[in-house]
């Protein structure tokens, strides 16, 4: 009676199949089946549980029930940090999974693609660089993407680049069909909608900013609409420039609106120095006329109770009224003159003089 050693060497898959010479070196006929990968499993089985028959069935049911648990657990899988997993059954997308370990039905039920969602990606318009082109340095641009209409009917060159990440691999994957295609449209689409609203001197000088936030929002909204799971985290400004064939005629435009501003800041500035001293001057010929009134009608007052007074006196006493004023009327003619007085007593005898050398120099004075 064979032993149980020699009834598992003859049923061991390993053993050389016929017309061997026992060593491996003998050629299958067909390649392995179910049958064959049952056979093996149950040799093993037997090994481990040497109670058994070979061709018993609790051992081919424990195996399966292993491969099952095996195939079970070829499902999980880990999505790392800078990914997001999407779960796809039978092809058709049904979920997205964030980083960590997760779990899905084993092949050939489902299957996750985990692509990189934290790498910034980045889309040039109007222009190519020398890792597009292939070259080791330049620039080649391209009129057709870069010409655009101002909303003051002026034509401007602008180059500028996007940067993108993906914000939901699932719609990334699935919704569009061309990620790169979509992002450009939307952008040259953003950017004309934009550069349409706007006057030149801006985009070319302190306007590059709000156009480049407006046109980040823009697009945006239209890949949010296409639903694409891409998400736009900044759109830069390269160049913007007149077209080539007339930017000499712009850049003497440009001088002769720097010297008109130049002037008119000087004619600003004069007019700010000019016009404060005038504004004084009319003040203090104000305030020396209304001074000159007050002057005058006090004077004029004084000089009205001044004879008021004197009438007064003089219909009070006639005589020495009039010997006074008399008197004061004197005095005020005879002080600013150079004078002689003589004595009616003592004049017999002088003999008139006329100062002739004191008049020359009062002549000289005057």
């Amino acid at each position: 009676m064979p032993s149980r050693d020699d009834i598992f060497k003859k049923q061991s898959p390993w053993g050389s199949p016929p017309g061997g010479d026992g060593n491996g070196s003998g050629r299958r006929t067909s390649p392995p089946n179910i049958d064959d990968l049952i056979r093996k499993a149950q040799g093993k089985i037997g090994k481990i549980f040497p109670g058994g028959k070979a061709g018993g069935k609790k051992p081919i049911t424990l195996g399966i029930v292993i491969l099952l648990i095996l195939w079970a657990l070829s499902g999980l899988y880990r999505v790392l940090p800078d990914e997001q997993g999407v779960v796809l059954r039978f092809g058709k997308f049904t979920q997205t999974t964030q980083p960590g370990l997760n779990y899905h039905l084993p092949f050939p039920v489902e299957r996750v693609l985990t692509p990189k969602v934290t790498k910034v990606n980045r889309i040039d318009v109007g222009f190519r660089s020398a890792s597009d082109t292939g070259r080791t340095s330049g620039v080649d641009d391209v009129s057709e993407e870069s010409l655009m209409l101002t909303g003051d009917e002026n034509i401007v060159n602008i180059d500028y680049s996007v940067f993108w990440v993906i914000k939901d691999a699932g719609k990334f994957l699935f919704k569009i069909q061309s990620p790169v295609v979509t992002v450009k449209a939307a952008a040259e689409t953003a950017m004309r909608e934009v550069i349409a609203k706007s006057r030149l001197q801006p985009i070319l000088t302190e306007g590059r900013s709000k156009i480049e936030a407006e046109t980040q929002t823009i697009m945006q909204g239209l890949l949010d609409e296409y639903e694409s799971g891409i998400q736009i985290t900044q759109v830069q400004t390269q160049k913007a420039d007149p077209p080539d064939e007339v930017i000499d005629a712009f850049r003497d435009v440009q001088a002769a609106r720097a010297d008109m501003e130049r002037s008119k800041n000087e004619a600003e500035a004069y007019q700010n120095d000019v016009i404060p001293r005038a504004r004084g001057e009319a003040a203090k010929i104000l305030q020396e006329a209304e001074a000159y009134k007050k002057q005058v009608v006090a004077e004029a007052e004084g000089e009205a109770s001044r004879f008021v007074a004197i009438y007064n006196e003089y219909a009070k006493a006639k005589k020495v009224t009039q010997e006074r004023m008399y008197l004061e009327t004197m005095e005020k003619v005879l002080a600013d003159i150079d004078k002689v007085i003589i004595d009616k007593n003592s004049g017999a005898g002088v003999v008139p003089y006329l100062p002739l050398p004191e008049l020359r120099k009062k002549e000289k004075k005057e």
